[in-house]
């Protein structure tokens, strides 16, 4: 009988995080959920326990805090069962880049990048001499759209983007296997804690739905997913310009349109 990996979620008590649990859960593997919110962490763990017969340990950190960073760290570091990250834990903004303060965006920068990074650095090593493991990391399609408003939030999606690419680069060559999922709006917690109501927007997705989705991605092994992209040829196609732009600026004079002239 193959022993399923186990999952380790971030960001797990509600939403996305939530909803990739019961998921995963169904599939058999055990899990190690992560939240600020320790009630709910609990009260999702004994559903799933009773419901598919998992093991569920909760871990309650709150990301943006050394201490509870480095306790999660040294979780993907030791325990050799855990075999699946999902770095999920985000925050949104609201407002525009002038309304932003400092704290604010230090803790949206925190968060959405750097606690993701340094979970990503402390589980690869394990991965790569084990050759095998995966990373899901949770972006988003504000990423790459700076015409939707959403300037820091956006700007932290890109770097999970870049990211994951980059890691999929390095990585996939030894087993380890990194998909960035890039959701457009979907109804989660996030948006009420941004200060935004959802039901002012349109073409919100349901969470279920994002996470089955994105979960087809995930076994088809895709790099980038997009659930409510129908065309896969329009990611290709941007990805094709991406790379004929770089085999255009490796030049040692700059272009002609920067000369300065005569």
């Amino acid at each position: 009988m193959t022993t399923r990996s186990t999952v380790l979620i971030t960001g797990a008590s509600s939403g996305i995080g939530a909803t990739y649990a019961e998921r995963f859960a169904r599939r058999g593997h055990d899990l190690v959920l992560v939240a600020r919110d320790k009630a709910r962490l609990d009260g999702l763990a004994v559903r799933l326990r009773q419901e598919y017969g998992v093991t569920v340990d909760v871990l309650r950190a709150d990301l943006t805090q050394s201490n509870d960073l480095m306790a999660v760290e040294a979780r993907l570091r030791d325990d050799t069962r855990i075999g699946i990250l999902i770095n999920n834990a985000g925050v949104a903004q609201a407002g525009s880049f002038t309304a932003q303060t400092s704290d604010a965006i230090q803790r949206l920068i925190a968060l959405n990048t750097i606690s993701l990074t340094r979970l990503a650095s402390a589980v690869v090593p394990r991965f790569v001499q084990a050759g095998e493991g995966a990373i899901i990391n949770i972006g988003s399609v504000v990423g790459f759209a700076p015409e939707f408003g959403m300037s820091i939030y956006g700007a932290t999606k890109a770097f999970v983007l870049f990211l994951s690419q980059a890691l999929s680069l390095e990585l996939s060559p030894k087993g380890v296997y990194v998909q960035a999922v890039l959701p457009a709006a979907t109804r989660t917690e996030i948006w009420e804690r941004a200060g935004i109501d959802v039901n002012t927007l349109t073409g919100v997705m349901e969470v279920g739905e994002l996470v089955d989705a994105a979960l087809v991605g995930f076994d088809r092994r895709e790099l980038v997913t997009i659930p409510p992209l129908h065309s896969a040829e329009r990611w290709d196609v941007l990805d094709a310009a991406r790379q004929t732009l770089l085999s255009d600026i490796g030049h040692a004079r700059a272009a002609n349109r920067y000369q300065p002239a005569n």
